[in-house]
C-alpha cells in the first residue's frame, strides 16, 4: 500500500530547476515512491515542435505555429517511469528528442498561444492519482496552488558533468567545455525570457542537489511533504 491510499484529493508535486539539477531523475524517484504519475513537461513542447516540423512549417513563422499546434493531439502514457508520449496517435517518444526538434523547440515555446494550450494540457495530466510534474514554470505558472513545490538547484561545474554524462550515454558527442557554456547560455535565455521566467515560486522550497544522490533528495521531499500532513506517516 502507497503513502497515498487514504488521500482523498490527487496530490500534485511541482519540481523546477535548471538544466542538470537532476529534475528529471528526481520527478521519477518520487513518483515511483509515491505511486504517482511522473510527467516530463518540457516533452509537450517537444511534441508540439515535431508537430510543426512534419507540418512543414517554419519555427519562425508565429501565425503558421500556432495553427499547426492548435490542431495536434498530444498525450501522455504517463506513469510512475519515464513517460510515452504521443503526437495524433503515435507513439513520438524517441523522435521528440533530435536536434531539429530541441531547435525548433526553443522558437515554439516562446509563443503566447503555444504556451496556452500547453499549460492546459498539462493540468489535465493530473488525472485521478496526482502527479509529480518537473518543468520550469510548473510551481509558478502551471499549478501555483500546489501544496508542494521544490526549486533544485545545483552547481554550474556539477550540473555539466550530469549532463555530459546523459549525453555520452544517449550517444550525442560533446565536451565538458561545451557542456558547460550550452548550460550557462541556457540558464541566461531561461532567466531573461520574458513570459514565464525560470524563477523559484514564492512558497518553494529549495533544495541544493550539488553533493545529494537523488535518491536523498527524494528523501528530503517525502520527509517535507509529510511534514505538511501531506502524506501519512
Amino acid at each position: 500500500m502507497s503513502d497515498l491510499d487514504a488521500m482523498k484529493i490527487p496530490l500534485v508535486i511541482t519540481i523546477d530547476g535548471p538544466a542538470g539539477a537532476g529534475k528529471s531523475t528526481v520527478a521519477q524517484l518520487l513518483a515511483a515512491r509515491l505511486g504517482l504519475n511522473y510527467v516530463d513537461s518540457g516533452a509537450t513542447y517537444r511534441a508540439a515542435a515535431l508537430k510543426v516540423v512534419k507540418s512543414g512549417v517554419s519555427p519562425d513563422d508565429e501565425r503558421a505555429v500556432v495553427e499547426a499546434v492548435s490542431r495536434a493531439e498530444i498525450d501522455f502514457a504517463a506513469d510512475a517511469g519515464p513517460s510515452e508520449v504521443y503526437l495524433d496517435g503515435h507513439n513520438v517518444t524517441q523522435e521528440i528528442r533530435t536536434p531539429e526538434v530541441t531547435i525548433a523547440a526553443a522558437k515554439v515555446s516562446r509563443l503566447p498561444e503555444v504556451r496556452k494550450k500547453l499549460i492546459a494540457l498539462q493540468r489535465n495530466l493530473v488525472r485521478g492519482q496526482g502527479v509529480v510534474m518537473e518543468g520550469r514554470d510548473i510551481g509558478t505558472v502551471v499549478f501555483p496552488d500546489a501544496p508542494l513545490k521544490i526549486f533544485l538547484r545545483a552547481d554550474v561545474e556539477e550540473r555539466a558533468r550530469r549532463r555530459l554524462k546523459q549525453d555520452q550515454e544517449e550517444g550525442r558527442p560533446t565536451t565538458l567545455e561545451q557542456t558547460a557554456y550550452d548550460i550557462g547560455r541556457r540558464d541566461q535565455l531561461d532567466a531573461e525570457r520574458k513570459i514565464s521566467p525560470l524563477v523559484p515560486a514564492p512558497d518553494a522550497v529549495e533544495i541544493d542537489s550539488t553533493n545529494l544522490t537523488a535518491e536523498k533528495v527524494v528523501d528530503r521531499i517525502v520527509e517535507i511533504a509529510r511534514e505538511r500532513r501531506l502524506l501519512e506517516e
